[in-house]
């Protein structure tokens, strides 16, 4: 990539940031009320969209070969164990992530 090439891409991702960042709070004003169904996204899309998440991340996981699945079941019931003790998506998913690469790098 040239250099304009790669200052336009820079560019037109900090727009498109920007714009998804912004437009809800442009669209839905503190002076009308959030439409219902936004509620009812907002409450229902982060869950499904975790449950999408973890059914890709396991997806090609081979219970009958290699090491039988065992790091993926020992990392999912870290960040359950964790998120139960601190109730923190954040420290759940990056007390899980690293309980998997260390099995997989020092263990399996």
């Amino acid at each position: 990539m040239t250099v304009k090439q790669q200052f336009v891409t820079i560019a037109l991702c900090v727009v498109a940031t920007m714009i998804t960042r912004f437009l809800p709070f442009i669209v839905f004003s503190d002076k009308k009320p959030t439409p219902r169904y936004i509620q009812y996204l907002g409450k229902v899309l982060p869950p499904a969209i975790f449950g999408m998440l973890v059914i890709y991340c396991l997806k090609n996981v081979e219970i009958l070969s290699g090491s039988h699945a065992i790091p993926e079941l020992i990392s999912i019931l870290v960040v359950i164990a964790l998120h139960f003790y601190k109730r923190q998506m954040l420290i759940s998913i990056a007390g899980g992530t690293i309980a998997y690469m260390l099995l997989v790098q020092l263990v399996f």
